[in-house]
């Protein structure tokens, strides 16, 4: 790998990001087209169901009125050669007359792996693989995971105090651990998320809706067209609605909180047992009449109603769950080993006697130590968020 492949590389892998939280659930892809040592064109996959990076990437040579022709093209993942929601890459790619595709990493997907490699190749293409892999793939784990197993990426996501306190003991104090720009960053994390999951407890205090709010500002696409674009540089999908899961073995959530009320809006699953079904066929059906789902668990002694839901997501082709619930919930993914990446906005602030629900409580039950890997700390505001992935992860 030449140090001009990998500029151009991460050029195009910071294009790609720009995608996530609106592509999903295709990977975050991006494309720099690179003649005489000159980018003459950018693209990214910008949503779901519109062109794909490639495309884009051509399309911007052709608004600067230069050819791709004999141009290398940069992209960070095996262009497709299959006709899905938008016409293969590898068709545009050879109708642009490219010289060379530099690829960072082969589509691990069961239409792909490799076949668009290949028809490029018969075209005359030369073809290289491999530069930045290891970047590609981090960006795209949860993808890679649902292509590979079929089974949802798990995101563990809470604020907490230094102390370690996830909310005020006084509800008339301040709302939020967090400050702003963390709760910014937060709905970025909702917007990548086919759900969102909370214990029965976070729906009783909080009342939540779980909803995602854009935070948007004016950019240009890859086009040059004016593009509305949230805090992370992503373009808002079209009607994306993540699945709002609630654990509550007990059907205690009330017939008239925030989330019941918008069934009809966004989906809404309650997990409880067959058992709870069976003595309270009311409740049950009250709460199906408001337009929610209620998922029952087998009452199978031994039997993780987490692996059970986790099962029935992947089932229905959802490949992120945001976890959002309190230590309880949190703690028992990680003891089952069910979580992936793992998000932590902590707050500049001791709250003491003043803070309450201490998640270092509940994980003091974990009989074994949690480690991540490809940490990242970044500042927002006055708060740190910390990213890792676990250990047993990607």
């Amino acid at each position: 790998m030449s140090s001009q492949d990998n500029k151009y590389m991460q050029m195009a892998l910071k294009l790609a990001q720009r995608g996530i939280g609106s592509v999903e659930p295709n990977p975050a892809v991006g494309c720099v087209i690179v003649k005489s040592d000159q980018i003459i064109g950018r693209g990214w996959h910008e949503e779901f169901g519109g062109p794909h990076a490639e495309i884009n990437a051509v399309g911007d040579c052709k608004t600067l009125g230069v050819s791709p022709a004999d141009a290398t093209m940069y992209v960070t993942l095996e262009p497709c050669c299959h006709q899905a929601k938008t016409p293969p890459c590898t068709d545009a790619i050879i109708a642009a007359k490219l010289a060379k595709v530099v690829v960072a990493m082969l589509d691990p997907s069961e239409h792909a792996r490799g076949r668009g490699i290949e028809q490029l190749r018969n075209a005359g293409i030369e073809v290289q693989t491999g530069v930045c892999e290891n970047e590609a793939k981090l960006l795209n784990a949860p993808f890679i995971k649902f292509a590979t197993t079929g089974k949802c990426w798990v995101i563990l996501k809470w604020a907490q105090s230094i102390d370690g306190k996830l909310a005020y003991a006084d509800k008339a104090a301040e709302r939020w651990i967090s400050g702003r720009q963390s709760r910014k960053d937060a709905q970025n994390l909702r917007r990548r998320a086919g759900a969102i999951l909370v214990g029965i407890n976070t729906v009783l205090a909080d009342d939540p809706l779980l909803t995602t709010r854009h935070v948007r500002s004016l950019h240009r696409s890859s086009a040059g067209l004016p593009k509305e674009l949230t805090s992370n540089g992503a373009c808002p999908s079209k009607d994306k609605k993540a699945t709002r899961i609630v654990l509550d073995s007990y059907l205690r959530i009330p017939l008239d909180c925030k989330l019941l009320a918008t069934a009809n809006d966004a989906p809404v699953l309650i997990l409880t047992s067959r058992r709870t079904v069976r003595t309270n066929t009311r409740k049950h059906e009250q709460i199906t009449q408001k337009g929610a789902e209620v998922l029952i668990f087998p009452d199978t002694p031994g039997q993780s109603n987490l692996y059970f839901l986790l099962d029935e997501l992947s089932k229905r082709g959802l490949p992120q769950l945001l976890v959002e619930g309190g230590p309880m919930v949190i703690t028992s993914f990680l003891k089952e080993k069910l979580a992936d990446q793992i998000v932590v906005y902590i707050a500049p602030k001791i709250l003491g006697a003043r803070g309450k629900i201490d998640i270092s409580e509940p994980m003091a039950e974990l009989s074994e130590a949690v480690g991540l890997q490809h940490v990242d700390t970044k500042r927002l505001g006055d708060d740190v968020c910390l990213t890792g992935l676990l250990k047993n992860s990607a």
